[in-house]
């Protein structure tokens, strides 16, 4: 059963190589979707099982840049959409700020 888990990061996540390193765990694990940058942190959306989707999770952490600092994880599963791939998607300027740079 394919699931779709939304994910919002906050931290030192941005300038650091997150959304690549992001790329390259979704490509990995071979889950579609999405991530970019807003003002509020960095925002993915991934599709697949939902044991690999929670491994994308818990890697996420692990393995995160090393310049990079995850203050605060959320996320929670949506009903699917249909993603086909996986793509970096370009950052969105919010005007309520919290992200650390």
């Amino acid at each position: 059963m394919i699931f779709r888990a939304k994910i919002n990061i906050r931290g030192a996540v941005q300038g650091v190589g997150f959304r690549p390193f992001i790329y390259r765990l979704a490509a990995d694990l071979n889950l579609n979707g999405f991530v970019y940058n807003s003002s509020q942190g960095v925002f993915i959306e991934v599709e697949g099982e939902k044991q690999i989707i929670n491994e994308f999770i818990f890697r996420i952490e692990k393995e995160k840049p090393e310049l990079s600092f995850i203050t605060g994880m959320e996320f929670s599963f949506l009903d699917p959409v249909g993603f086909s791939d996986f793509e970096i998607r370009k950052s969105t300027n919010d005007e309520n700020k919290s992200t650390i740079i």
